[in-house]
């Protein structure tokens, strides 16, 4: 079940936390992606959840499904695949190139292999924002 989704039968809304963050950790990685957006000027999205084969091109189509994707940057985690991405907008690209996603990627990976999903997410959000720089 996804987030705005009712339950059949039910008539009352999801449980938003049936998924791998507390309400602590979601209420950290969405202030996390508010300072993002607003000291770099571009868009951060996160996408946590299951990734279709091949991994790469299922982020880069829910990276261009996202409001202003040539300035935005997303990180796909799909922790039961053990898969991690992330995708730069053209315009995002300039600011953040490769080298550095990989980077902020490479921390975020040690932070998931300690157990810490949202850390690490967080984690990679400030970095990703650091090497953007002031938009």
């Amino acid at each position: 079940m996804t987030v705005g989704e009712t339950q059949t039968g039910t008539g009352t809304p999801p449980d938003v936390l049936d998924g791998p963050f507390s309400t602590r950790q979601l209420l950290r990685i969405d202030e996390a992606l508010r300072l993002a957006d607003q000291s770099t000027g571009l868009v951060f999205s996160v996408y946590v959840g299951g990734l279709d084969e091949p991994i790469r091109e299922h982020a880069e189509r829910l990276h261009r499904q996202l409001a202003e994707p040539d300035k935005s940057v997303l990180i796909a985690v799909s922790p039961n695949q053990r898969q991690l991405e992330v995708i730069t907008g053209r315009y995002a690209r300039k600011r953040i190139p490769d080298t550095y996603a990989k980077l902020a990627a490479l921390s975020m990976v040690a932070s998931f292999g300690g157990g810490d999903l949202a850390g690490g997410i967080i984690q990679g959000l400030d970095q990703l924002a650091s090497h953007a720089g002031k938009g």
